[in-house]
């Protein structure tokens, strides 16, 4: 089920930095009882034209948790993500811990602020960074996604999922070291120190493997090799195929009938070898698939 942006508020450009945008959405449309198993933030990112373009920018995500007078609200980190600045396309955040909070209670349901900040913790107002709100192109809107488990009347459209990463509860006064926020989320899981699938180093030493009396040229090369989680939701950077989503989906509801989806290589690249065959003649060869370009679920 999609929700569109109800309320978006900006952090005034000349008040004190750091620089930040608000987003609040209507959840009542949930149907009583349903079972939420994850929710998405989305919002499409155009190309930096500021003098940030060539930087790594840091963006994430918080449910605001209180809000107060006198100073600063109190945030939960929920997500976050690092590209660059040249990047465009739609950024996919996960927001599965405060949804379940709002349910609980919708009083609870305060919005969610995003923060951009460059490596060296310099802040990004989000819109120069390229990030589009209520004001941009309705096609390209900020929204959010829930998904269900499956009921017997299920209502609801699917959309591509996100992996989750690794979440710390912060505190605004405490960026950027995290601090946990007490009593109110103890209840919430969260998933520390998971490695998703991604491409590793490896190199492949022909000496090592006793192949250096006929390989005359490389010694080794670099194949790389893929490993790490594909595990509910799965992220657009993960190169997941539709089966994998779905895999994913159905392993989520009876795990110990389907297994996960599994990180393998996406796409090969060819790698020449200078080696003598059986008669002694020496031959150059490119083989093919030999080096891992990138890492995907399947």
């Amino acid at each position: 089920m999609s929700f569109v942006n109800l309320v978006e508020h900006d952090r005034d450009i000349f008040y004190q930095k750091p620089y930040w945008k608000e987003f609040r959405f209507d959840l009542t449309q949930i149907p009583a009882g349903e079972s939420v198993t994850a929710a998405e933030f989305r919002i499409y990112k155009m190309r930096s034209i500021t003098r940030h373009a060539n930087k790594t920018l840091h963006i994430s995500i918080y449910e605001i948790v209180k809000e107060h007078s006198n100073r600063d609200s109190d945030l939960f980190l929920l997500d976050l993500q690092d590209l660059r600045a040249g990047a465009e396309g739609w950024l996919v955040f996960d927001v599965t811990a405060a949804s379940n909070h709002w349910l609980v209670d919708r009083k609870y349901n305060l919005g969610l602020r995003l923060y951009v900040e460059t490596d060296d913790g310099q802040s990004v107002d989000p819109s120069l960074a390229g990030l589009l709100g209520c004001r941009g192109p309705r096609s390209k809107q900020p929204f959010m996604v829930t998904f269900f488990r499956a009921t017997q009347n299920p209502t609801r459209v699917t959309r591509a999922v996100k992996q989750l990463r690794k979440r710390q509860p912060k505190k605004m006064n405490d960026l950027p070291h995290p601090n946990r926020l007490p009593g109110i989320f103890d209840d919430i899981h969260v998933t520390e120190g998971r490695q998703v699938c991604r491409r590793h180093e490896l190199y492949v030493s022909f000496q090592d493997l006793g192949w250096l009396d006929w390989v005359i040229a490389p010694q080794g090369y670099s194949a790389y090799y893929c490993e790490g989680e594909c595990a509910f939701p799965l992220d657009s950077c993960m190169n997941a195929t539709n089966h994998a989503i779905l895999q994913s989906l159905v392993h989520l509801m009876k795990p110990e009938a389907v297994p996960k989806a599994c990180c393998a290589p996406t796409k090969l690249s060819a790698t020449s070898v200078l080696y003598y065959d059986s008669n002694n003649n020496v031959i150059l060869k490119k083989h093919r698939n030999m080096v891992v370009k990138s890492c995907g679920c399947h």
